[in-house]
């Protein structure tokens, strides 16, 4: 009858409410379940690993010295998955000027009285307690960003409603990341920021423009560092410096080979025994190709993929722009940073230092890493429950 109002019935209204519910729990748990996996998988591998490390360099009798320490984090850390997870994610878009500020302020304390490692002053040291900022960062740019382009959804066609927020994000970061030297996270913060920006639907012109400006700014702030700029050459040839720049990749390659389909065992790499440098953080890729075979690194490159296609369904359900543009903000940053990892191993991208996403030892990239995961879950049960 014309002018009358449809009735739902109630039954209807909860049950198509906790279809909702479902819908969303499932995305936490299909996001949730390859980054669980990949944690075991981390210490598994990390476990052997680090474990002459732990008995040769560091000079200490209990060879799972550093596994010991990554559970410290992964526990930490999923405290704050479980917390972050209970915070309503729209409470980073109301903070993010702040906590862009204090991470910008972190980055410049580390910068001033920040310790070095691996040609990188990328920790603040506490005692025997170390913090990365840059970890911090990824997350700062990623909150800051998609506010920005939230608030400024209609005004985004002026350039200068464009430029500050990625001058003030992506521009003031990613020169204070590069000033510690630490090309790989730069490149992971740009590379995020650049999904971001291309998914809230911003004049191409103006995102490809400011892409272009900054990879030319990167590579030349990088070449013009001696150490840097062997390791972005020992990418073209590996061999011709490889017992230097190149040997990295060289015993990468060989311990990849040496795993063949199925792999020599568990605990049984020989690349461990000092062959390979790094082998318990940014080469440990190489280790699990060693131990477990191309099955095993194939497996690991699935679940990665699988989280990626799980976050993005995230980010297509959230319940409004911010949430959307967060979420495939956390998914690119993890993502990109995985195949960087992998690439720098395999020889397909240059060498940058940067861990293996939920795998490689490092306190710091565990706990925002798990935090982040909080995060996305938060956006799926909020999706779940038809909030707006």
């Amino acid at each position: 009858m014309a002018g009358r109002v449809a009735h739902i019935p109630t039954t209807h209204r909860l049950e198509w409410a906790r279809s909702r519910r479902l819908a969303g729990d499932r995305r936490a748990v299909l996001v949730l379940a390859p980054v669980v996996i990949l944690v075991v998988i981390g210490v598994g591998a990390l476990s052997s690993a680090s474990s002459v490390l732990a008995l040769e360099i560091q000079q200490n009798s209990d060879n799972l010295f550093y596994v010991k320490r990554q559970l410290a984090f992964i526990i930490a850390g999923v405290v704050a998955l479980f917390v972050a997870a209970r915070i309503p994610y729209r409470l980073y878009s109301r903070h993010a000027l702040i906590i862009l500020c204090l991470s910008a302020g972190s980055l410049i304390a580390t910068l001033m009285v920040g310790s070095v490692r691996n040609g990188a002053k990328s920790w603040l040291e506490f005692g025997s307690f170390t913090l990365q900022p840059s970890e911090f960062a990824k997350f700062a740019v990623v909150a800051f960003l998609a506010t920005a382009l939230t608030r400024k959804e209609q005004w985004l066609g002026v350039f200068s409603h464009f430029f500050w927020p990625v001058a003030a994000s992506l521009g003031l970061v990613g020169a204070l990341v590069m000033a510690q030297r630490d090309f790989g996270t730069a490149m992971i913060i740009g590379s995020a920021g650049l999904v971001v920006l291309l998914a809230s639907a911003a004049p191409l012109r103006f995102v490809l423009g400011s892409a272009g400006i900054a990879s030319i700014l990167a590579v030349t702030a990088a070449m013009a560092v001696p150490y840097r700029r062997r390791r972005l050459l020992s990418f073209l040839d590996p061999m011709a410096d490889r017992l230097d720049s190149g040997l990295q990749v060289v015993q990468g390659l060989v311990a990849l080979q040496t795993g063949g389909l199925f792999g020599v065992g568990l605990g049984a790499s020989r690349a461990r025994w000092m062959f390979l440098p790094n082998a318990h953080s940014d080469f440990i890729f190489a280790i699990i190709g060693e131990e477990l075979g191309f099955a095993g690194s194939v497996s690991v490159v699935i679940l990665f993929m699988a989280f990626a296609f799980a976050g993005v369904l995230i980010s297509l359900r959230a319940p409004d722009r911010f949430g959307r543009l967060l979420a495939i903000g956390i998914v690119a940053w993890i993502t990109v940073q995985a195949f960087i990892n992998i690439g720098g191993v395999v020889g397909v991208v240059p060498v940058t230092g940067v861990p293996l996403p939920f795998i490689s030892a490092g306190g710091s990239a565990m706990l925002v890493n798990l935090a982040a995961m909080g995060v996305l879950v938060n956006i799926a049960r909020t999706a779940g429950k038809g909030t707006s």
